[in-house]
């Protein structure tokens, strides 16, 4: 994940292609919701966004470190996934968590269990909340909005979600009932959305086990 700057785009100026956008007090005081299918038009035209309550929040492309931990632990989770036929395992994807308000958030790797995945794989924003899903922290990120995030995945119907911080070396494992974190020495288990997965926080860091 990387700093989001909050981007409302009216109704209007999606549907004319104006890409508006409002910083400061150039905010107006009613902005329309934008809807999941005006979003996915509009994503198209962003390098990375997100659509929270209605609201287009454009982020930052993270850097090397991000993008070098997200393949080790897309690649991970993908072998444990495939080895157990236990879904599927995709990064960088949209997840409609909601329609009412409109909210589309696109985790750095995601787990969807075999029996929720429709065939064919959806071309647009996957409809519905991952079972498992995985933000890795750059140095900018508020701690804010990653509670946000967290509350949104969990209020969708997500099982778990890994907050991953290289700084810290730590994993923050998120479910309904709580969260626990896990040092770098320690080792995450999958449960409770793939169970038989058990991995050191330092191998999803990249360090020596």
């Amino acid at each position: 994940m990387a700093l989001p700057s909050l981007c409302p785009i009216s109704s209007s100026a999606v549907r004319k292609g104006l890409g508006a956008r409002y910083i400061g007090s150039m905010v107006p005081e009613a902005v329309a919701l934008v809807s999941v299918e005006e979003f996915w038009h509009l994503s198209h035209r962003l390098d990375k966004a997100e659509l929270v309550g209605g609201q287009v929040v454009e982020l930052m492309l993270p850097g090397a470190r991000h993008g070098w931990i997200v393949a080790r632990i897309s690649s991970l989770l993908h072998k444990h996934v495939c080895e157990h036929s236990a879904g599927l395992v995709v990064a960088g994807t949209g997840f409609i968590l909601s329609h009412d308000p409109p909210t589309v958030r696109g985790p750095d790797a995601a787990v969807v269990l075999a029996a929720r995945v429709p065939s064919p794989v959806p071309v647009r924003f996957f409809p519905g909340a991952p079972d498992l899903a995985v933000e890795v922290l750059s140095p900018d990120d508020r701690p804010g909005e990653i509670a946000a995030k967290m509350a949104d995945y969990l209020r969708a119907g997500t099982h778990a979600a890994w907050v991953v911080d290289p700084d810290s070396r730590t994993v923050t494992l998120h479910t309904r009932s709580g969260a626990t974190r896990y040092a770098a020495h320690e080792t995450l288990d999958g449960a409770p959305v793939l169970p038989g997965l058990s991995v050191p926080v330092a191998t999803l860091l990249g360090e020596p086990a």
